[in-house]
């Protein structure tokens, strides 16, 4: 598989997707058109035009999956919003599966970019999003590209803050708590890049970090190689 799991499409000061660029020219050199999945937010016309907008300087057009097919498509690129909203629209446009397959088919693959709720929807469920529940997913399931989870827009503990509520560190040792399985966070800025097997951390200089059940979280540079995290073995609490 090819993938590019990014954590933003949006960075302060920075046009739309500009500092992603370089990596998405990567993961879609040869492709001359891709397939935007706008399910996360309301306007599919709007938000496929900005991303037809943002990928113009890469010389390929964009089309999106509410008025062409996925199962055809030469690369899928799911945008952010809300990751629940996202899953729902898929699991009742029965897209869920034909993304999966088109994305894994063993001779012919179609590169699979992400971002924000399109790289929740990466990895096994979308039990470790920021987002509310606006609506509700049939299933938490999602398409299991990766085998652990994903944590975008990772936001560290601010040890001045006089908020009480929640960290995200503490939000992340509570699914620890329920379930046995790696949580990745990857900061604004950065990315996951998938390529001939190799999982490697990419991006800005804010890296990532790994929570594992029973250990302290780890500190991830960016460069890191994550390949190992391919293989994990991961135990969900199955009682919704």
């Amino acid at each position: 598989m090819e993938l590019l799991l990014l954590s933003n499409s949006a960075t302060h000061g920075r046009p739309f997707l500009e500092h992603a660029l370089d990596a998405l020219r990567d993961v879609l050199r040869g492709v001359g058109e891709v397939v935007f999945v706008p399910y996360a937010l309301s306007d599919h016309d709007g938000y496929t035009e900005r991303i037809r907008a943002a990928l113009e300087p890469l010389g390929v057009s964009v089309v999106g999956a509410h008025t062409a097919p996925l199962a055809s498509a030469e690369a899928i690129f799911v945008g952010g919003g809300n990751t629940f909203r996202l899953v729902k629209t898929l699991y009742e446009r029965g897209e869920l599966d034909v993304i999966r397959d088109r994305v894994r088919d063993p001779l012919d693959g179609a590169p699979y970019v992400g971002s924000s709720a399109g790289t929740n929807l990466a990895g096994p469920t979308l039990r470790t999003t920021n987002d509310m529940p606006i609506v509700q997913p049939p299933s938490f399931e999602t398409l299991g590209l990766v085998p652990f989870q994903l944590n975008p827009h990772y936001l560290d503990p601010d040890p001045t803050s006089t908020h009480q509520g929640e960290t995200r560190e503490l939000r992340i040792t509570e699914f620890l708590e329920e379930n046995d399985v790696p949580v990745l966070g990857i900061r604004e800025g950065t990315w996951l890049r998938l390529h001939a097997d190799r999982l490697t951390l990419g991006g800005l200089s804010a890296g990532g970090r790994l929570f594992r059940r029973g250990t302290v979280p780890e500190e991830i540079p960016t460069g890191t190689d994550l390949s190992g995290l391919l293989t994990v073995t991961s135990v969900f609490d199955v009682h919704q």
